[in-house]
């Protein structure tokens, strides 16, 4: 008896070790990604990005969005996926503030919280932060607009809601620059279409009955230049009126090559789940975390869209 309860001692010893499992078992990192949006290129990008990544360092990785970006459709994403108590979570908040408490439940269990593309206004949540310079890309699609437009004439810019750190960040960088550089370029403001298509679309017509002598938008995300686009379209006034837009998925670079838009600025999402992944990693392990990580955004326009180097950063639907 004594020697087969020595025995049962030593495979529930080798059991709890993994077996030989060579490094998975229990030791595996368990990470979640929770998009701001399923399904948009963006994001996939960034998904297809995280799990190349994944998949090179052995990790776990679960992803998961919300059918809209909206953070009362994200908040029960988080709570389950907090409750599965992963290692790690990478998420892209989809507001600054109405994500904060559901992201604090995940920091009191112990989770690693990895802040990818957008952020929250509590600097305590989120051992890494990695996005796009975000006031970089707003000032280059100003000096673009600018270009487009001779350095002169009335600029109006569309985005979705305020409180999303991303476009926030694009706007101010949009502004700063067209104020400090570009004293020709009479600046509108913002108006906010609320991710929605029609709203985009209404904004433009009546900005075009208001302001008959319009010359250049900056559509700060995509619906926003799809909404701009068909209202411009309709006014006969496409490629009259100028437009930047930001982001250069399918549909984006199909307006470029439509002449709806003049340029993109197209961010690097695939980079920027990877190094969530990378992030995640050492934070489960105890390593050396990086608090701030910009990723770089390029210039993308009809002239360059086909070159090799620019066909690497436009974004896919999938893997």
């Amino acid at each position: 008896m004594r020697k087969a309860m020595a025995v049962l001692g030593t495979l529930m010893l080798i059991t709890a070790c993994g077996g030989g499992g060579g490094g998975g078992g229990t030791d595996q990192v368990r990470v979640t990604l929770v998009q701001g949006l399923a399904g948009e290129e963006f994001y996939e990008t960034m998904a297809c990005g995280a799990r190349a990544k994944a998949q090179e360092l052995g990790v776990a990785l679960d992803v998961q969005g919300p059918q809209k970006f909206d953070p009362t459709l994200q908040t029960p994403i988080v709570n389950s996926v907090v409750a599965g108590k992963p290692d790690a979570l990478l998420i892209a908040p989809t507001d600054v503030k109405a994500m904060i408490a559901p992201l604090t439940q995940a920091k009191q269990q112990d989770i690693k919280i990895i802040l990818v593309d957008t952020v929250v206004e509590d600097q305590s949540i989120g051992l890494s932060r990695i996005s796009t310079d975000n006031l970089k890309g707003g000032a280059a699609a100003a000096k673009a607009l600018s270009e487009q437009i001779g350095g002169k004439g009335k600029v109006l810019v569309i985005s979705t809601d305020p409180g999303v750190s991303t476009v926030d960040a694009r706007i101010k960088g949009f502004e700063d620059e067209i104020k400090a550089n570009h004293a020709g370029v009479g600046y509108l403001g913002v108006q906010y279409s609320h991710n929605d298509v029609g709203e985009a679309s209404r904004i433009v017509n009546a900005a075009l009955a208001k302001d008959t002598d319009l010359a250049g938008i900056f559509a700060a995300n995509l619906n926003s230049a799809t909404g701009a686009g068909s209202a411009l379209q309709q006014a006969g006034k496409l490629g009259e009126v100028k437009m930047v837009g930001f982001d250069a998925g399918p549909a984006q670079v199909k307006q470029l090559k439509d002449g709806v838009v003049q340029a993109l600025i197209a961010q690097l999402p695939g980079e920027i789940g990877a190094k969530g992944v990378e992030q995640a990693v050492a934070a489960v392990k105890g390593q050396q975390v990086t608090p701030s990580i910009p990723t770089d955004a390029t210039i993308v326009t009809a002239q360059n869209v086909d070159q090799p180097e620019v066909q690497k950063v436009l974004y896919k639907a999938g893997c």
